[in-house]
């Protein structure tokens, strides 16, 4: 899956929870989702000398990155199924420690073939 296809399918899937992500999914939409957040930092900076401006664009702001949380999520839980873990495992990451958990898992290959999640998501192409 190349970059476009990954932001594509992470917003066709912004509420889905089930089935599985590859790895290039995962880290290509993380790529998008902090090329974004960093856009809007970029334009935070640059509107710092006009309060009036950065107060409008800062409510813009907030809900750029909460709009792209929740897919950033979903694919998240669906990379943990892609590796046969229920996606509540996602929660741990609120732990220093469940971040490397989480980031060792995520750089884990997917299970071959189907798993208990569905079929794999390199069968799907």
């Amino acid at each position: 899956m190349n970059f476009g296809e990954a932001i594509v399918s992470g917003l066709r899937n912004y509420f889905n929870f089930s089935g599985r992500a590859s790895r290039s999914e995962l880290w290509f939409f993380t790529l998008f989702f902090n090329l974004v957040l960093i856009g809007i930092g970029a334009i935070t900076d640059f509107l710092h000398s006009n309060p009036v401006a950065r107060e409008r664009f800062g409510w813009l702001a907030g809900l750029i990155f909460f709009a792209l949380l929740l897919p950033a999520i979903a694919i998240s839980v669906r990379r943990l199924h892609d590796i046969d873990r229920t996606g509540w495992w996602v929660l741990i990451g609120a732990t220093i420690i469940g971040h490397i958990l989480l980031l060792v898992w995520f750089c884990t290959k997917g299970t071959a073939g189907r798993n208990r999640f569905g079929p794999s998501p390199l069968a799907a192409k």
